[in-house]
């Protein structure tokens, strides 16, 4: 009756942490949500961090993260007005009470080269966006919150064209690779898609714009051992030897911060 309970100082930290007021929040899966990158895919298969992958587009990337549902949302969004890529979008208010709670980090992954994937020898003699509509070429159209989509709308009207000017495939291409697929299969046309998926699948490709690739993730989530062990495979010699085969790519930023916030 008058003697202690005695508990392991182990169990009794983890209860002060779970129930003091303003505890930090609970940590997001090991999810890589976002825009799909190639060159991530790949890196994130041969470094064995433990992430996983989760392409749905640029902006269904940022919803994921402020939610607290994804560890890191791959970016490529271009800003017309200010021609920055993916720091107008974060300010443009697209953060939850997540990035505001924990703060937030924008790091470079690659500059890559966007274009338009046609056929094997280019056989339409595509040269331009322009030759989508008086060639009556059928594009493949990716989701609304895909960076590509928003790009090629910008695209199109620097030239005086909208979307509805273009012959669009009924289906959807969900990520890059799935549009060079759709191309080799002869589903579509033409599509704006990365050089490395034509490359990968020996299409043409007529280069339009090049774009820089981050990856919006919590601070204190940067030092996590997922993301350390894949920053590290990136560093190292096999990962530029395997940017440079695929194409298209400039990875001499890599790990650089271009945003650091609250």
């Amino acid at each position: 009756m008058t003697g202690k309970w005695l508990f392991p100082k182990a169990l009794v930290d983890l209860w002060l942490a779970e129930h003091a007021a303003g505890s930090a929040p609970p940590r997001p899966p090991p999810v890589i949500a976002g825009s799909h990158d190639p060159l991530l895919d790949w890196a994130v298969k041969e470094s064995g961090c433990g992430l996983a992958l989760l392409p749905g587009g640029s902006l269904d990337g940022i919803k994921r993260f402020a939610e607290g549902a994804a560890m890191v949302a791959g970016l490529h969004l271009f800003d017309p007005e200010s021609g920055e890529f993916n720091l107008p979008a974060l300010a443009a208010g697209l953060a939850g009470p997540r990035l505001a709670r924990a703060g937030v980090v924008l790091v470079e992954w690659a500059w890559r080269q966007q274009g338009l994937v046609v056929a094997a020898g280019n056989p339409h003699g595509v040269a331009g966006l322009g030759d989508l509509r008086d060639k009556g070429l059928t594009v493949m159209r990716r989701q609304v919150e895909a960076g590509s989509y928003l790009l090629l709308a910008h695209l199109l009207a620097r030239e005086g064209l909208t979307l509805d000017d273009l012959d669009l495939a009924d289906e959807t291409a969900r990520g890059e690779t799935d549009l060079g697929l759709a191309i080799l299969e002869g589903r579509a046309e033409a599509g704006l898609a990365v050089e490395a998926v034509a490359r990968s699948l020996k299409l043409g490709f007529v280069p339009l714009q090049r774009e820089r690739y981050d990856l919006l993730l919590g601070r204190r989530d940067y030092f996590e051992p997922p993301l350390q062990k894949l920053f590290a495979f990136a560093r190292g010699e096999a990962f530029g030897a395997r940017a440079a085969q695929m194409g298209g790519y400039d990875v001499s930023g890599l790990g650089g911060v271009r945003y650091n916030g609250p």
